[in-house]
């Protein structure tokens, strides 16, 4: 058993990676300046313990699995509307995986460890990125 569950979510609106960075960037500028990143959600995650004990944020961009970033904890946040929502707390640091095809889905859901891409090793985090066209294709034949 997994000692550790961790989310997935679509990241709308995203065509890449460094995307997802720099609207991360701007929000910890503009919005969150204690450095941390934040993705608010109306569900509170059940699994919460299991999340907090090594759980990551998999982004899902352009149908792919392509990076992670740590989840540092969950806030309370209450809307202009005075609807209870959650903050998913990140760490700001991106890891880039291997890529690995998902379909669309709403919302976040749980993944296991088991099923989650590894990390790309080291050395290739400073590879440009694949284009993304050529990554579905090669996920659609099962190569990557």
């Amino acid at each position: 058993m997994d000692k550790f569950v961790n989310l997935i979510k679509l990241s709308v609106g995203t065509d890449s990676v460094d995307d997802l960075a720099a609207w991360q960037e701007m929000r910890r500028r503009t919005v969150y300046k204690d450095g941390l990143n934040r993705h608010v959600t109306r569900m509170w995650p059940k699994r919460e313990d299991e999340i907090l004990a090594g759980g990551s944020i998999y982004w899902v961009i352009k149908g792919l699995i392509q990076c992670r970033q740590r989840i540092v904890r969950f806030d309370e946040m209450t809307g202009e509307d005075g609807i209870r929502r959650c903050a998913i707390v990140i760490d700001p640091e991106i890891h880039l995986t291997a890529t690995a095809q998902k379909r669309p889905f709403q919302g976040w859901r749980y993944l296991a460890p088991t099923d989650a891409p590894p990390d790309l090793p080291k050395g290739r985090r400073n590879e440009d990125a694949l284009p993304p066209e050529l990554s579905q294709a090669l996920a659609d034949i099962g190569v990557i």
